[in-house]
């Protein structure tokens, strides 16, 4: 999310750890762009997902912040068979929700620098569709806008900020659990963001706005996937994404887009390699 006051920059995706004033909200909307294959089976896959991801948090006290999100999510999967024929499979609505709570527990400040820390913990909520069909019959629980089942999340956020730049880090871990006989696998992130100002050099008044360069990473391991009690070995693996991007931030509303592109991808099995993920939105301060 981002903070409210003077112009700063913030994380595209990763959170941040600065806070939301207490009684203040903040708004992002993103956009989101990801694209999936898997060449290398006989029946090669491609999926294409397009969605907008809306989240809002608010400041309870000048320690503590509520967040929710929710996601609308239009996935895409065409499939080829051994000899050509293609089909397409598709579904498109609003996912599951989730809401989370964060709490600094480490506030230093200095003139012209702070750092902060912060735990959060949330449950994503099955608020999308899991049981959506087509021609071929029911979607497979991956393709599906929502889980169907209930998964606590948490992990810990530090930022440090500077009048110049600002580092994110943030380690994070889903616990997901067993909804229709499927489970998707548990989730360990680990993410880091740099925000470096590029215009203008020098601070001095009358600036309308600041220009940032940023640099993110990404690292993702996901245990397999289990169908009726049984891992899938299809499913799960490692992917590390390095992601450059712009930003231009004013003192309420920050715009900004980085390109998420793989450089490591330890998939198991068959399952699908990402080609490039894109995320552009906007985030107001009110």
């Amino acid at each position: 999310m981002g903070i409210s006051g003077p112009a700063h920059a913030a994380p595209e995706s990763v959170d941040t750890a600065l806070p939301v004033s207490k009684g203040d909200f903040v708004f992002r909307e993103q956009f989101l762009y990801r694209e999936a294959r898997d060449d290398a089976s006989p029946a090669a896959r491609n999926l294409e997902v397009l969605g907008g991801i809306s989240a809002l948090g608010y400041g309870a006290t000048s320690d503590l912040a509520l967040f929710g999100v929710v996601r609308y999510l239009d996935k895409r999967l065409e499939l080829a068979d051994a000899s050509g024929r293609r089909s397409v499979r598709r579904t498109r609505g609003i996912g599951d929700v989730r809401l989370f709570a964060r709490h600094t527990i480490l506030q230093r400040d200095r003139p012209g620098r702070t750092l902060r820390v912060a735990p959060f913990l949330g449950l994503e909520l099955p608020t999308g569709d899991d049981d959506d069909g087509d021609r071929f019959g029911r979607l497979p629980a991956t393709l599906q806008a929502g889980s169907g089942s209930w998964d606590p999340f948490g992990g810990l956020v530090a930022t440090y900020q500077t009048l110049d730049f600002q580092l994110d880090a943030q380690v994070s871990y889903k616990a997901n659990t067993e909804a229709n006989g499927f489970r998707f696998g548990d989730e360990f992130g680990f993410d880091a963001s740099l925000q470096y100002r590029l215009w203008p050099r020098e601070l001095g008044s009358g600036v309308p706005g600041f220009l940032y360069g940023i640099i993110e990473t990404n690292l993702l391991l996901q245990a397999k996937n289990e169908v009726g009690g049984t891992g899938d070995p299809d499913s799960g693996g490692t992917t590390l994404f390095l992601s450059p991007g712009l930003q231009y931030a004013t003192r309420r509303w920050i715009l900004g887009a980085v390109v998420q592109l793989p450089v490591v991808q330890d998939r198991n099995g068959a399952a699908l390699d990402d080609d490039v993920i894109v995320r552009a939105g906007i985030r107001v301060n009110f």
